[in-house]
């Protein structure tokens, strides 16, 4: 039986009805307990080792180039072995809805960092709650006193995206000069001494093949899923895949580098790629789309754009040469501007591109820049010049 307990005052930032189990400080964390804890409401069991896990995808590449990427947060019972898809009357359809009513930041951070290498971030949000999120004890509906449906949904994004902020893997590896790279290889020892120092315990470290593409943090908690306290723990259960040697930790974005990756825990990598539209080089014309790798389209000021809708229409006009062609859209004429930003407006001088049989050129040069990756309704301005994430851009005729 579950017992009921008070639900104290908001638990998250940006959180507008999820709220956190108040539980007494003194219980044992999960997985250490030697009698039987009679309230599941402050402990989590029987999946009381919770697993933070991220994904390294790069065929095709997801989220930011210099950031991992949220897999899940995932309830293991306390031998490595785990329960899922426990309750299917909280198999929620519809994460993205829920979100924006209840937990607009945690929303915003996922549509960046939370990613679906097929593209369909809803239903692979709607299949990490419904696998993992409904087999938490602290975050049954009979845990929260004034409960309305979908509170628990709030609390398992939120508390997931919070773990994965103050795990910073990329910036971990960096520091100790494993970065990614089309050529170097590292060792699985020197990956785990990286994040070890930083983690407190080792890390389950994955690969598919040799290339590394998924971490799993172990922690045990003491209280609630919601407002406990997560402690690092050695993992038990599966443990790393990787070869000792040689393990290639490949860059994202990096074009025909090819890869594989996994959606759900267990499963065997199933290879994937990017379908992009192959032609002669040289000038394009016509109208058509203009479409972006990794994800999302170019819209009709000239900047990317990654939630749902239609992309812009864009007409190319050849030059004389039969080698380059100019850009416009019901904005104006698209231009490089000075700052080295892509511009489509009334009044702009038209830029001359090139396409290489594959994708839209400026200048020769095949990728493009933004400063960060733009999520939800956000639009994220393109540059010709270095920036933190990279992008290419491909033609869809009309």
């Amino acid at each position: 039986m579950f017992s009921k307990i008070a639900v104290t005052g908001l638990a998250v930032v940006g959180s507008a009805a999820a709220a956190s189990v108040s539980c007494p400080a003194d219980l044992p964390y999960s997985c250490s307990n030697t009698t039987v804890v009679e309230d599941l409401c402050c402990f989590e069991a029987p999946g009381g080792a919770v697993l933070l896990t991220q994904f390294w995808d790069t065929a095709p590449s997801t989220g930011p180039s210099d950031s991992w990427t949220l897999h899940g947060l995932w309830p293991d019972n306390c031998d490595g072995t785990y329960e899922q898809n426990c309750d299917p009357n909280r198999a929620y359809t519809n994460i993205t809805d829920i979100l924006k009513e209840k937990a607009p930041c945690t929303l915003k951070a996922m549509q960046v960092y939370w990613k679906d290498y097929k593209g369909n971030d809803e239903s692979f949000w709607q299949h990490e709650f419904g696998k993992h999120g409904t087999c938490m004890s602290t975050l049954e509906p009979q845990c929260y006193s004034n409960y309305q449906p979908t509170d628990e949904v709030a609390d398992y994004f939120t508390r997931a995206v919070d773990l994965f902020k103050s795990l910073p893997t990329y910036d971990w590896l960096a520091a100790a000069g494993i970065v990614p790279s089309s050529t170097a290889t590292y060792t699985l020892a020197a990956i785990q001494a990286a994040l070890t120092a930083h983690h407190g315990q080792e890390v389950v470290i994955r690969c598919s093949g040799s290339s590394l593409n998924e971490l799993w943090y172990h922690y045990r908690v003491r209280g609630s899923i919601q407002s406990g306290d997560f402690a690092p723990v050695v993992p038990v259960g599966s443990g790393s895949t990787c070869p000792k040697t040689g393990i290639k930790y490949l860059p994202k974005y990096a074009g025909s580098t090819p890869t594989t990756t996994t959606t759900t825990k267990g499963s065997t990598p199933t290879p994937t790629a990017t379908s992009v539209p192959t032609g002669v080089p040289g000038a394009l014309a016509g109208k058509g789309y203009v479409k972006v790798l990794p994800d999302g389209f170019m819209i009709s000021a000239g900047n990317w754009y990654r939630a749902s809708g239609t992309p812009a229409t864009y007409t190319a006009t050849p030059s004389g040469d039969g080698k380059t062609f100019a850009l416009k859209t019901s904005k104006g004429p698209c231009q490089i501007l000075a700052d080295a930003s892509l511009s489509c407006a009334a009044g702009n001088a038209e830029s001359s591109f090139g396409y290489d049989g594959k994708y839209l050129t400026y200048d020769g040069a095949s990728t493009f820049y933004v400063a960060s990756a733009p999520g939800g309704q956000d639009k994220g301005v393109v540059f010709t010049t270095q920036k933190a994430v990279s992008l290419q851009m491909y033609w869809q005729p009309l």
